[in-house]
């Protein structure tokens, strides 16, 4: 052979030190994933339940798909909306997005 083996001149990181660079980087992406996505996720569902726990007759209420009406009948999973004079529909609790206090005025009046 013509030319000798290299050696490094420092030591190499051995068993638990390699592991622990290795996993360190994992950590902080599950660390930054939890403080900007469940998190947020996770309150923004506990005030949507809050907000559907507390709903009452008189109440108005936005439904997602853009439809304001006053809450004339609260049941187990629906709500009935007056959504014009004599217009009543049945909506399912959860697709609704806000509530506001019965004292708000509904889009029809």
């Amino acid at each position: 052979m013509l030319a000798s083996p290299a050696y490094a001149a420092g030591a190499a990181p051995t068993g638990g030190a390699l592991g622990l660079i290795g996993i360190l980087p994992w950590v902080a992406i599950f660390a930054i994933f939890y403080f900007l996505l469940i998190r947020p996720q996770q309150r923004r569902m506990k005030q949507h339940q809050q907000m559907i726990g507390g709903l009452k007759k008189n109440d108005v209420a936005v439904t997602a798909g853009g439809i304001i009406g006053k809450v004339t009948k609260v049941e187990d999973g629906e709500v009935e909306l007056e959504i014009a004079p004599s217009v009543r529909v049945r909506v399912v609790k959860g697709t609704l997005s806000e509530v506001r206090p019965h004292g708000a005025k509904p889009a029809n009046d």
